[in-house]
């Protein structure tokens, strides 16, 4: 188990370990997932009470709309109340979910995160946690839309293609949304993300929303968790992506 506030080094490693671990006789990227998101919840504990120090983990990658299952298309086009949309267009799409609401524990039960068309620049840009996420990661919003695998040819550059997203004050923040209806209720403190650019261009980020202070120090040491949490995903990268389509 370990404490989000007093996140080690040792806890760094064996995070990271036990993430990497979770590709094993999986069958598709959807499962890595799951197992990476329920991991997370069960194991960053508060140790007084037992109880998860994240109120909601949360894995999302951008995926082609065109490579989408017919439900996340829909839900695609539900959010941006479209009757179409380009084939091309990447949508920031929820791979899994952990949480202490029981319909947060599956994603049928997000009512808008399920798919979210990143439709241009500017619409990307009027989403205030995507972008900084985006931003925090060092990368252009163009970037995201329009990855060019090519850049990532070199293995060693693609193992250090992770980065880290953090909020340390969650309430009050223009990052996160959702304050009266989330952050407030539930009682978030911090959100620390990781990431990275997987080999086919594809961005994925983790979100944790921890009932806890982050520090800063616990989110730099995710850098080395997310390049083993990269290592686990890419096993499935470009393959079997979804659960049903394995």
């Amino acid at each position: 188990m370990y404490d989000l506030m007093q996140f080690s080094q040792e806890d760094m490693y064996r995070c990271a370990i036990d993430l990497r671990s979770t590709s094993a006789k999986a069958s598709s990227m959807e499962e890595v997932s799951e197992r990476i998101v329920r991991y997370l919840y069960e194991h960053c504990v508060d140790r007084k009470t037992g109880e998860s120090d994240c109120a909601l983990v949360r894995l999302f990658k951008t995926h082609p709309y065109r490579e989408l299952p017919l439900q996340l298309q829909q839900a695609a086009r539900d959010l941006v109340n479209a009757k179409s949309i380009a084939d091309d267009t990447k949508c920031l799409t929820l791979m899994a979910t952990a949480g202490d609401e029981p319909h947060w524990n599956s994603r049928d039960g997000s009512s808008g995160h399920k798919a979210i068309p990143l439709m241009d620049v500017d619409f990307v840009s009027n989403i205030p946690m995507i972008s900084r996420l985006i931003q925090q990661f060092g990368l252009e919003i163009s970037t995201v839309l329009e990855p060019m695998p090519d850049l990532l040819v070199d293995s060693e550059r693609k193992i250090h293609s992770t980065f880290i997203f953090h909020v340390p004050t969650a309430m009050g923040s223009q990052y996160i949304p959702a304050q009266e209806n989330f952050v407030i209720p539930y009682q978030v403190k911090s959100v620390l993300g990781f990431g990275g650019l997987l080999p086919s261009g594809n961005l994925f980020v983790i979100i944790m929303f921890a009932k806890t202070w982050v520090p800063q120090d616990t989110a730099q040491l995710f850098k080395w968790v997310s390049t083993y949490t990269w290592l686990a995903l890419t096993a499935f990268d470009q393959k079997s992506v979804f659960a049903n389509a394995a």
